[in-house]
């Protein structure tokens, strides 16, 4: 992707936040693994899994990563597997706010379908059309992209309203973190795909009061041994 080929962060290198004078540091982290993703089922918005095993542990290693982090608030999703991912930092005290706006993408009929050849096709025309520039392009009964930014940029506006939250945890889903990235770095949706994600991935982003700027691309260093 050009516009980030070479920005430190997308190259794996964490940029030194010592040396930031940020308003706003928000750390946005996908939720962990579900049955439903082992398994290849589709699982957006309309589908209200849990965590499995795996999933819990990815959690664990996040929390032990990343607890020392003075967070002021953690928003997440209004589904359980963004708060089961959270759980551990909730249950230590940090207070905690659910917004649809970072649901995840609704994908309408294919719901808790498998990823059979028909599923398949009819998510390929889709993504297909959303690389091509048809933002507005959806699955039936679902949502487009930019049906989706606009419930994310109402939920970041309610974040960046509340002055006295500085280091912020967000959790929620890959594909609707995908469109949010682009969204806050203003790069068009065409390129959501190069925001690559994994289960309780985390991209990092500051905020100067105009603009954001990514800090961290894709760290998965809590999962390493």
């Amino acid at each position: 992707m050009e516009i980030l080929a070479n920005h430190p962060a997308f190259l794996g290198e964490d940029i030194d936040l010592q040396n930031k004078d940020y308003k706003k540091i928000l750390y946005i982290v996908r939720h962990g693994e579900t049955d439903f993703n082992r398994s290849g089922v589709v699982q957006r918005r309309g589908v209200n899994t849990d965590l499995n095993d795996l999933g819990r542990k990815q959690a664990l290693r996040f929390f032990e990563a990343y607890k020392a982090i003075p967070f002021d608030k953690v928003y997440t999703s209004t589904l359980k597997r963004t708060h089961q991912t959270m759980e551990p930092f909730i249950a230590d005290g940090l207070q905690w706010e659910q917004h649809a706006g970072f649901d995840e993408l609704d994908w309408g009929e294919n719901e808790g379908k498998p990823y059979r050849s028909d599923v398949v096709q009819s998510f390929t025309a889709v993504t297909d059309a959303w690389t091509n520039g048809q933002y507005d392009v959806r699955f039936t009964g679902g949502e487009s992209p930019l049906e989706v930014s606009k419930r994310q940029l109402e939920a970041i506006d309610h974040v960046l309203s509340r002055e006295n939250e500085k280091q912020v945890l967000i959790c929620m889903h890959g594909r609707a973190m995908r469109i949010l990235l682009c969204g806050l770095l203003q790069i068009e949706f065409k390129h959501m795909d190069s925001f690559i994600h994994q289960n309780t991935s985390l991209y990092t982003l500051g905020y100067d009061g105009l603009r954001f700027e990514m800090l961290t691309f894709n760290s998965l260093a809590h999962l390493e041994d």
